[in-house]
């Protein structure tokens, strides 16, 4: 590579690395932080957090739900008088979104997208789309008991937040404040 010069190799890294960065650079858009969540849901007197944990017949329910095994040991949460709270985290196409949700009586009371990494579907963020989750239950396939509207080149945040959603009913029938 003789015909190569110093200054022509230096251009062509330049433009090799400046033509690559578009593709990894990641959008990250912090919406809410999770403990403004949390207060915002509990007020001025947030509940400790407690745990479900995550046992051999948990995991496989959660398998079926999320379509993929959850790698971890216990997922916090916090409750107080039949309402839970919980902030979880799924990947859209390639990267994970931090939702939000409230689930009071085994129905949805509240979702929010706190933290948003992916460089599109961030529409999934509008009330326009979290507020189809208000009221929506768990039905006995694991899925919610209603469908959610998509939005055009969001499919996969959307399937992420509904994923999630389904996660969070299941999850708080897990606990005290759901069982019964």
């Amino acid at each position: 590579m003789k015909w190569l010069t110093k200054p022509a190799a230096y251009s062509v890294a330049l433009w090799l690395i400046v033509a690559w960065m578009p593709t990894t650079a990641r959008a990250v858009d912090v919406y809410q932080q999770p403990e403004d969540f949390l207060a915002e849901t509990f007020g001025d007197d947030l509940p400790e957090p407690a745990v479900v944990w995550v046992t051999k017949d948990v995991r496989a329910r959660v398998k079926a739900i999320m379509g993929h095994d959850l790698p971890a040991l216990r997922i916090r949460y916090w409750g107080r008088d039949g309402r839970t709270a919980w902030v979880l985290e799924e990947i859209g196409k390639t990267e994970p979104i931090t939702t939000g949700y409230v689930v009071a009586d085994g129905r949805v009371e509240r979702v929010k997208v706190l933290i948003y990494r992916e460089s599109r579907g961030w529409e999934v963020r509008y009330p326009f789309f979290t507020d189809q989750f208000k009221g929506t239950s768990l039905a006995d396939d694991g899925r919610l008991d209603r469908d959610i509207d998509g939005i055009s080149g969001a499919t996969l945040s959307v399937d992420a937040l509904t994923r999630l959603a389904a996660l969070a009913l299941f999850l708080h029938a897990q606990t005290p404040h759901g069982a019964g």
